[in-house]
């Protein structure tokens, strides 16, 4: 009666033995992902390796936003269409520029966030104020100054890649109303 216990213990040690035969545990180093090199057999040449680095991704390009400025008071007739342009530096900060009656007036635009508690003020003294106003879209500001002493506060909402409205108040008066896009 032993022998068929015996016969299924080796069976089993055999099946046991079998299947672990093929395994063999790497470990992997967590910091590569790649296994711990394995140790040398003295008897085998030696080959080396070279991993480079992935290449560091390039900065993100700095966006050139093109906006156009419609008049909407008789102050803002006298200077007519303006065109102005924020270059958008992909870091919430950019540069603002633009041309009012043969001044040239330069500045800044920032993003700012949903929660930024003067937004709406310069849409509210050009446009009216509008207690149904929603502002969807990502947020900005940008002001900028001329030699000539006049300075303009601009409102703003991109609704797409080159897309957005806003609005501007200059300190002479004027009222203008902003477009993004082409």
């Amino acid at each position: 009666m032993s022998q068929p216990r015996f016969l299924v213990s080796a069976t089993v040690a055999a099946l046991a033995a079998a299947t672990l035969s093929a395994c063999y545990v790497v470990p992997i180093d967590p910091r590569t992902g790649q296994p711990y090199p394995t140790p040398r057999d003295p008897s085998q040449p030696t080959s080396v390796a070279i991993v480079t680095p992935p290449a560091s991704p390039a900065p993100p390009q700095p966006t050139v936003l093109s906006a156009r400025l419609y008049p909407l008071n008789p102050q803002a007739n006298k200077g007519g269409m303006l065109t102005a342009v924020v270059v958008d530096n992909n870091t919430g900060r950019g540069t603002f520029t633009l041309s009012y009656q043969g001044d040239a007036l330069q500045g800044e635009a920032s993003r700012v966030e949903s929660g930024y508690a003067a937004f709406g003020r310069v849409h509210n003294e050009v446009l009216g104020a509008n207690p149904q106003r929603s502002f969807s879209g990502r947020r900005g500001i940008a002001n900028a100054y001329g030699a000539k002493g006049v300075n303009v506060q601009c409102e703003y909402l991109i609704t797409g890649p080159t897309m957005g409205t806003g609005a501007c108040l200059f300190s002479d008066g004027a009222k203008y109303q902003m477009h993004f896009g082409g």
